[in-house]
């Protein structure tokens, strides 16, 4: 059984950061690409980055690109997304996902999510 557990969120205020983690359990972790996603309220869940199994094709929606950073630790079962320059559109809950294969197309499984706010 697989499951994802995520850290990290908060409260912090526009221009701040958060680093965001989760832990993986259930399958080999090193074969699957994993993501984030977020869920504003009143809006559907979005794509926010993706990796694949042994971290040297990252994908970012165009929305966070060059302020957020997808990284993994193989060893550790982890994965992270660094999230910089803070906006209050990023407000949402994250949610890690594990893909289906070791390139990432579509989650498999889902964390139950963590609140990021941003706000001053």
């Amino acid at each position: 059984q697989v499951q994802l557990v995520e850290s990290g969120g908060g409260l912090v205020q526009p221009g701040g950061s958060l680093r965001l983690s989760c832990a993986a359990s259930g399958r080999t972790f090193s074969t699957y690409a994993m993501g984030w996603f977020r869920q504003a309220p009143g809006k559907e869940r979005e794509f926010v980055a993706s990796i694949s199994w042994r971290g040297y094709t990252t994908r970012y929606t165009d929305s966070v690109k060059g302020r957020f950073i997808i990284s993994r630790d193989n060893a550790k079962n982890t994965v992270d997304l660094q999230m910089n320059s803070l906006k209050p559109e990023d407000t949402a809950v994250y949610y890690c996902a594990q893909g289906t294969g070791p390139v990432w197309s579509s989650p498999a499984y889902w964390g139950q999510g963590t609140q990021v706010t941003v706000s001053s």
